[in-house]
């Protein structure tokens, strides 16, 4: 069975989020058991395992996502990166859907190379600031917002693109605060470099202590800086050592995610399952 590793939110290799994907044959999953001892084995932030469904139905691909220890509800730079595997072995033409946890997501490929994704739009509710959260985190909350059932992160306002960049978190006491992480935002401070708010994420509690770049993130990023700035199609630069832009466009209950991949490894995993 071929594995492929895609670099996805980005145009060039070794940069971006490394996401590894890898397309079963037949209409089932393997037991979650293999299939998580295999996402440990690439130990990437996530690896996405999808298989084909049968014509005319609502979705066309079956897909999962497993970081190194757990699986997700949702991750959007694995899903991009199995989009572009599909459209680049021409395994898929036209728009694809894909069924998962959190629904029913789809994915279009453009003439430039990019691709969009429909994720559901992350249902924000502000909290009270944690105790403990700004010792952890390494910076102080402006405000702090809930992300929903499916993300299940915090959204941590910080005062400006410098308090983001600046943050050295306590991952161990990061864990304790949230299901799965902590979003950390600040408006861009010159939006002419080409991005309008910047971000970092933090998920210690599924074994990632900081991922590159994460798609999902940017379905609570979305609403969240286009209340703030007046605008639905907005750019967020994610300030990781490899860094990522994704292009969010708001549009009610979904919000669309555009990025670009690149093929970095095209292997061969030769354990069975």
């Amino acid at each position: 069975m071929r594995i492929r590793i895609v670099d996805a939110f980005t145009d060039r290799p070794f940069s971006g989020n490394p996401a590894g994907v890898l397309l079963l044959e037949g209409g089932a999953f393997p037991a979650a058991e293999r299939l998580q001892e295999i996402a440990a084995e690439v130990n990437l932030s996530e690896t996405a395992f999808a298989h084909p469904l049968p014509p005319g139905g609502t979705a066309d691909w079956a897909l999962r996502w497993f970081t190194p220890v757990a699986e997700v509800d949702m991750c959007g730079h694995a899903t991009l990166a199995t989009a572009h595997v599909l459209h680049t072995t021409g395994l898929a033409t036209g728009p694809v859907r894909f069924t998962a946890r959190c629904g029913i997501l789809s994915a279009t490929a453009h003439p430039d190379g990019s691709l969009t994704l429909d994720f559901p739009t992350a249902p924000l509710s502000e909290e009270p600031v944690p105790y403990g959260l700004a010792d952890a985190l390494g910076g102080d909350p402006v405000s702090v917002h809930g992300t929903g059932e499916h993300i299940g992160d915090l959204l941590v306002e910080l005062r400006d693109e410098a308090a983001v960049r600046a943050l050295a978190p306590d991952f161990a006491a990061l864990a304790t605060h949230s299901r799965r992480g902590v979003i950390a935002t600040a408006a861009a401070e010159d939006p002419a470099r080409g991005y309008d708010y910047v971000s970092r994420g933090f998920f210690p509690g599924v074994g990632v202590d900081e991922d590159p770049v994460t798609g999902s993130a940017h379905t609570a990023l979305a609403p969240f800086w286009s209340a703030r700035l007046g605008r639905d199609d907005l750019t967020g630069l994610q300030a990781s050592a490899r860094s990522g832009l994704v292009r969010t466009a708001l549009r009610g209950e979904r919000t669309l995610l555009t990025g670009t991949a690149v093929t970095v490894i095209d292997g061969e995993l030769l354990t069975a399952f």
